[in-house]
C-alpha cells in the first residue's frame, strides 16, 4: 500500500483499510461477470452478514491462515463504485438507513498474515 486514501495522524497509512470484504450478495446485485463492468478492485466477496450488530468493531475473523480485525472505518462506496456500477447502486449503498448492514462491506486490519485460498471459508473467531 503505497498511496492509502487514508493515513493515521502520523501520516502512515491506516492499517484498518488493509483488506475490504463485501457481502457476496451485494455483489451478485451489482456485478456480473460477463458484462464489462469490472470487478470491485482488491475487494473480496463473502456470503456473510457484515451489519454491525453481525460483525462489531474489533471482530475477529479466520480466513484461510491469516486472522482479520473489522476495522473502525466505514466503508461508504467511492467514485469508482458509482462510476462501475451507476448512481442507483451509489445511493442505495449511502442511505443513512442502511449505514448500519454496511452494504458495501467491511475494512479490515490484517493481525496475522497468511495464506488465503479462493473458496476457503471466512469465519468469525
Amino acid at each position: 500500500m503505497t498511496q492509502p486514501w487514508l493515513r493515521t495522524d502520523v501520516g502512515a497509512p491506516h492499517p484498518g483499510i488493509q483488506v475490504c470484504i463485501i457481502p457476496r450478495r451485494v455483489l451478485d446485485l451489482v456485478w456480473a461477470p460477463n458484462e464489462e463492468v469490472l470487478h470491485p478492485g482488491d475487494t473480496f466477496a463473502a456470503d456473510l452478514d457484515m451489519s454491525e450488530g453481525n460483525l462489531p468493531t474489533g471482530q475477529m475473523l479466520a480466513v484461510g491462515t491469516a486472522i482479520l480485525r473489522v476495522s473502525e472505518v466505514f466503508n461508504d462506496a467511492c467514485v469508482k463504485w458509482k462510476a462501475r456500477y451507476g448512481p442507483a447502486a451509489y445511493e442505495w449503498i449511502r442511505k443513512p438507513e442502511h449505514r448500519v448492514l454496511r452494504l458495501r462491506g467491511v475494512l479490515c486490519s490484517v493481525e496475522q498474515d497468511g495464506v488465503i485460498h479462493a473458496g476457503d471459508l471466512l469465519r468469525k473467531v
